[in-house]
């Protein structure tokens, strides 16, 4: 039950996923757009705080984006090779 409460928490945190309208293609002041996911057809959007660029735990899933796409995003935007589930863990676990 608390791992289905912290899921939750973080979607609302995050933003979940967005698309549709152009007010909603840009990312909220203070906050950074990013795709999650390992399939390429089913990537997420999130929104994630600036913040979170100085924490260790989201660095090293920047790294791994850079690993795997260097600078060339296929999604336009910063993307992140790793399953949803993962990166709702990490960002639960800087959130405190």
């Amino acid at each position: 039950m608390a791992l289905v409460r912290s899921f939750l928490a973080a979607k609302k945190i995050l933003g979940g996923s967005v698309a549709g309208t152009r007010k909603e293609t840009s990312a909220p002041k203070g906050f950074l757009a990013v795709y999650v996911g390992e399939n390429q057809k089913k990537k997420q959007r999130y929104f994630v705080p600036v913040s979170y660029l100085n924490q260790p735990l989201f660095q090293t899933l920047l790294s791994k984006a850079e690993e795997e796409f260097g600078f060339h995003h296929p999604m336009g935007g910063l993307t992140i090779p790793c399953p949803e589930d993962t990166f709702i863990s990490i960002t639960t676990r800087i959130q405190g």
